[in-house]
């Protein structure tokens, strides 16, 4: 099968189409021919060496975590999931072979049928970051009516969906974001938007019940300087892995409780997901598309930053 692979770490240019064996479907797995691939902050950092690169068991190794496309065998006649149904999920790569190629073998318990709203393209940009904004805020800070919540990077691809979900679930939500985001914050339903090239967070967003950090301390300290908006006894959710490697020393000693957070895949919470997508309570931005083979370009897009909601691989035409 055609793939986007790489055969060593390194920068964007490493991304290269190659001819790769077809995964072989095993046990519970579910075959799955790719429409669109998400592309996601791991898999730039896992390209680079970071991120996930030492379970790399192999190479060329295919990256990519999230996908929509159509399924093309099951584990059994009767299995709910049948050949030719529209599917979307995300696979443990490196454990198993990512999306950003023309078929995947991954467990069905991290796919489901995909919003009958969205396209493939939409689709494919929301499992990873649906799931990990749905992890941070409602199975670990438990997100509830009222709660004063400051969530970094709402316009990413994981903020935009983390904004939804806080106010579905009632919270006051403020999040920063550049001047050119705030409209399309506020529609997502962000009650303040704090510019962050014109104000600093911690001195208009005080008492904080919830900080879920996308950003770290890899810029500006915004980690750091967060704990001086929570109220005591709050809570920091750090997604980003070793973005602030003192987190949890720094916040004890403020007494603030802290936390970081791996997503998983999960196909009922993703069911979750899919029903407010169709009810029209939760909605997806796609920034840009690219071809497969321009998946370097999009590795270049995605780390020179300010990107609004997701980028998209396209894998194959949609299918008629």
């Amino acid at each position: 099968m055609r793939a986007l692979v790489i055969d060593q770490t390194g920068g964007p240019e490493e991304l290269h189409i190659a001819e790769v064996p077809d995964p072989i479907r095993i046990s519970d797995e579910v075959v799955v021919r790719v429409v669109a691939a998400g592309v996601n902050p791991i898999d730039a950092k896992t390209r680079s060496g970071r991120g996930v690169s030492r379970a790399i068991p192999a190479y060329p190794a295919v990256l990519g975590g999230d996908f929509a496309g159509i399924v093309e065998s099951v584990p059994y006649t009767a299995h709910p999931l049948q050949p030719g149904d529209r599917v979307y999920g995300m696979g443990r790569v490196p454990r198993v072979g990512g999306s950003y190629a023309e078929l995947v073998s991954v467990t069905s318990m991290s796919l489901t049928r995909m919003p009958a709203t969205l396209s493939f393209a939409e689709a494919a940009a929301v499992p990873l970051a649906a799931l990990t904004a749905w992890g941070a805020l409602v199975d670990t800070a438990r997100v509830h009516d009222g709660q004063r919540v400051l969530i970094h990077a709402g316009a990413g691809g994981v903020g935009h969906f983390a904004v939804q979900f806080a106010a579905y679930f009632g919270a006051v939500v403020t999040t920063t974001g550049s001047a050119r985001n705030a409209d399309f914050l506020r529609d997502l339903g962000a009650h303040r938007v704090i510019d962050y090239t014109a104000e600093r967070f911690e001195d208009v967003a005080d008492d904080q019940d919830v900080v879920i950090d996308l950003i770290g301390n890899v810029a500006d300290d915004t980690g750091t300087r967060s704990l001086d908006a929570l109220r005591p006894g709050g809570l920091i959710v750090t997604v980003p892995t070793g973005a602030w490697p003192t987190m949890a020393e720094e916040a004890a000693a403020r007494g603030i409780r802290s936390t970081g957070y791996s997503v998983a895949p999960d196909a009922r919470t993703l069911s979750v997901i899919t029903r407010l997508i169709d009810d029209g309570a939760v909605r997806v931005h796609v920034d840009r598309e690219f071809p497969l083979e321009a998946g370097a370009e999009a590795h270049r897009l995605l780390e020179a930053g300010h990107v609004r909601g997701k980028i998209v691989l396209r894998v194959m035409p949609d299918p008629a």
